[in-house]
Formats: C-alpha cells, sequence, structure tokens
C-alpha cells in the first residue's frame, strides 16, 4: 500500500502510517530499528531495494530523505515536504517512508526525521553515496548510534578514507570495511592452520581501492609487520600474500566467486569468495549495534592495548 502526500507535514505523515497499518491489518510491532536512509535521486531505487531486503532480517522502519535542489531563487526561499509512505508488501516486512524535502526544511531534514522514528529503538544512518565529511557531527547523523558510509561511492576513496580516519567517532563504519569480512575470516583460519609467525605481507588490488587500505592497515595492526600495496588490474582486492618461515600464505581471487588458499606444505583449495551485493552487507552492520573496534584499528592503522594483536 502506498500513500502519496504533498507539502505535508511529519504530524500527517505518522497519521498517515497509522491509517495505512491499519488498513492491511498490521501492527507496528516487530519493528527492531530504524533506518535512515540520506541519498539523492540517482541512488534512491537502489538504496532503498537493499534496504528492504535486509528488512526481512531486520524488521525496521526506513526513512529515506532526500534532499531536493532548486533551480531558480523562488524555489529555493519556498519550503516544502513531500513524502511517499509504503507498508505492507511495498516496504518489505516493515515500513519505508520517502521524505522530500525542499528549501529549508532540506537544511533541518533532523527536524523532520526525529518525530519518525521508532520510540525505544536504535537508530542507524547510511549515507549511499557522499556522505558529511564528519558524521557523527551531521544533525542526521547525530540521531544514530550506528553510522553507514561508503567509500565505493564516492570520487576520490583515499582522501575521503584520511576525512573519516581524522573524524572518527564510535559508532562509525564503512561498506568498505564491511566487504572484507570473509576476507578478514579466511586470512585468520588459514593462520590459524599455518600456525607460524607473519614476517612480511602483502595486498594486491586495483588502484585506490578503500578496502585494499583498511585490509593493509588492519594487517599491519595486528600482525605488527610492513604490508605492502601491489596494484594489479582488479577487480577489487585480488589477493593477499603473507610471508612465514616455512612459506607464503595466500589467498589469491583474480576475478569470480571463487579463491584458491595456499598453505606451506599443504595442497591448494577452492573457496568461495564472492562479492556480496549491497543488501547483504546492510543486513551484516545491522547485527551489531556497538562500536565497530576492528574498524576503527584499520581506519587508523594501529593496534589498541585493550585488544589482543593478533588476525
Amino acid at each position: 500500500m502506498k500513500i502519496d502526500l504533498t507539502d505535508t507535514t511529519a504530524s500527517k505523515v505518522n497519521k498517515a502510517l497509522v491509517r495505512g497499518r491499519r488498513a492491511i491489518g498490521t501492527p507496528a510491532v516487530g519493528m527492531v530499528l530504524t533506518m535512515v536512509i540520506v541519498t539523492d535521486e540517482e541512488n534512491a531505487y537502489d538504496s532503498i531495494k537493499a534496504a528492504e531486503e535486509a528488512s526481512h532480517e531486520h524488521p525496521s522502519r526506513t526513512l529515506v530523505v532526500i534532499k531536493r535542489h532548486a533551480r531558480t531563487p523562488r524555489e529555493r526561499t519556498h519550503s516544502r515536504l513531500d513524502a511517499e509512505v509504503r507498508v505492507g508488501s511495498e516496504a518489505g516486512t516493515g515500513e519505508t517512508v520517502v521524505l522530500r524535502t525542499y528549501g529549508e526544511v532540506s537544511e533541518h531534514a533532523d527536524s523532520v526525521v526525529l518525530p519518525l522514528l521508532l520510540p525505544d529503538a536504535p537508530v542507524v544512518v547510511w549515507w549511499p553515496g557522499d556522505a558529511p565529511a564528519n558524521p557523527a557531527k551531521d544533525p542526521l547523523g547525530a540521531l544514530g548510534q550506528r553510522r553507514i558510509t561508503d567509500l565505493y561511492a564516492v570520487e576520490n576513496p583515499m582522501e575521503v578514507l584520511e576525512a573519516h580516519r581524522r573524524a572518527y567517532a564510535p559508532g562509525d563504519t564503512d561498506l568498505a570495511w564491511t566487504r572484507l569480512t570473509l576476507w578478514r575470516s579466511m586470512l585468520a583460519a588459514a593462520l590459524d592452520q599455518a600456525r607460524a609467525t607473519v614476517t612480511s605481507a602483502a595486498v594486491e588490488a586495483e588502484a585506490d581501492n578503500p578496502a585494499a587500505e583498511l585490509l593493509a592497515r588492519w594487517l599491519e595492526a595486528r600482525l605488527r609487520v610492513t604490508v605492502d600495496r601491489v596494484v594489479t588490474a582488479g577487480p577489487v582486492v585480488t589477493a593477499v600474500r603473507l610471508g612465514t618461515a616455512d612459506g607464503e600464505v595466500v589467498i589469491d581471487r583474480p576475478e569470480g566467486p571463487l579463491a584458491t588458499l595456499t598453505l606451506p606444505g599443504q595442497p591448494s583449495r577452492r573457496l568461495a569468495l564472492k562479492v556480496r551485493p549491497t543488501s547483504e552487507l546492510i543486513a551484516e552492520e545491522l547485527r551489531r549495534l556497538d562500536a565497530d573496534e576492528m574498524y576503527a584499528i584499520a581506519l587508523r592503522g594501529e593496534a589498541t592495548k585493550e585488544i589482543p594483536a593478533h588476525v
């Protein structure tokens, strides 16, 4: 069920949500969080689709904030809020509200979002495209316990990575880091089998790949070795090589969903290492709402005393 509202208010949007739930006979109970997506028209469809797919695992109220840019000076002075309320099969297993803001409303979008948050439920803010330099200080970002950005979606990912490093606050994370979960788990399992001290390391990836840089920094912090960055044709991260006294531990994925694991003195084996869709990455991030300390370590490229220095 869809309800379109033009030149509306947050109060009217809330009433439309209640009306929609009553019409389809679905109560609001069962939703575990509020996801706020801050995007533009270009990325709105894909981000809403990913959030709705993730809602099958994490039923949530999704608030999509699209800040529209006025074309004329007259339009810039006119404040307006349009909304599209989706409930039932139109919104996965939760509710979706698409909020289009115009004029001064765009500068105070947090005042529109705040009354629409689920009471006593965590808030996650996601920027599928360009994000503020300091997400925790952004008015919308300040509403969230977790703040998700995506370095793959920006024009200069390495510059933005450094900005994120300087502005990091507990609760920040990035989908470039989430894309490394399978790599990190496989590397940890491989070193458990190798039982050898790592003396050198290399990460191979396409140029200016933010996930590869995060992986290299994480390995440097955990293994306390210098990690070489090797540029390949890609796509994304293609291999990790860890040197030991017994030989190299290698995970090689030049392309496709399969990788090859090579351990000293053992036959090579094939591993599933696919590039996961955005919906899976978002679903993973929603499984934990506390601060991601491992991301902080990778972002800063340094270990902390509180966390043991093993992979």
